[in-house]
């Protein structure tokens, strides 16, 4: 049996919610959705603290918390991708409108420094403009470098408008 050495791979994943699940409250949402992962081989190594940041594009939907968490997983990213689906699916995601409130959102944001078109593009398309990503990103990966754009995470922080930086940070994650 060959011995896989986790350790030396960054595979990031963000978790968001904006609406309760089965499992309760949005906070209760992502440790519980953390939990799921880890039962279908997707196995949280670090998970960042959670932070409430406002409904994107329409403030007046409820706020959100989110949280990136570097995960371990042996599989690919198609089929990575296909299982944090089907948790999402698990945790009452139905796919609509664009941006709509949700119960769980599970986003793979970069797999080992790798630039695939997809699917799944990675690293994701839009990560470098997400403060409610980048910020707890930094607490899991403070080292971690944009694959396309050779960037560190704080420099892409800091490149975002200063309003958009600060986001609450709730307290310690799920993990």
């Amino acid at each position: 049996m060959q011995t896989i050495n986790f350790r030396c791979r960054v595979i990031l994943i963000a978790l968001g919610s904006n609406l309760s699940s089965r499992a309760g409250d949005c906070s209760q949402t992502l440790r519980a959705a953390l939990d799921e992962l880890a039962r279908n081989d997707v196995v949280p190594a670090k998970v960042s603290a959670f932070y409430a940041t406002p409904a994107w594009p329409d403030p007046r939907d409820p706020s959100y918390v989110n949280a990136v968490a570097h995960v371990e997983t042996i599989l690919a990213p198609d089929a990575l991708m296909a299982g944090l689906h089907a948790v999402e699916r698990k945790f009452g995601r139905e796919r609509g409108a664009r941006n709509a409130p949700r119960t769980l959102d599970l986003d793979l944001l970069d797999y080992d420094g790798r630039i695939e078109g997809g699917p799944p593009v990675l690293p994701h398309p839009r990560i470098e403009s997400r403060a409610f990503v980048l910020v707890p990103l930094a607490d899991v990966a403070p080292s971690w470098k944009h694959p396309v754009s050779g960037r560190n995470v704080r420099a892409l922080i800091d490149a975002l408008p200063e309003s958009e930086r600060k986001i609450e940070r709730l307290g310690q994650s799920g993990g």
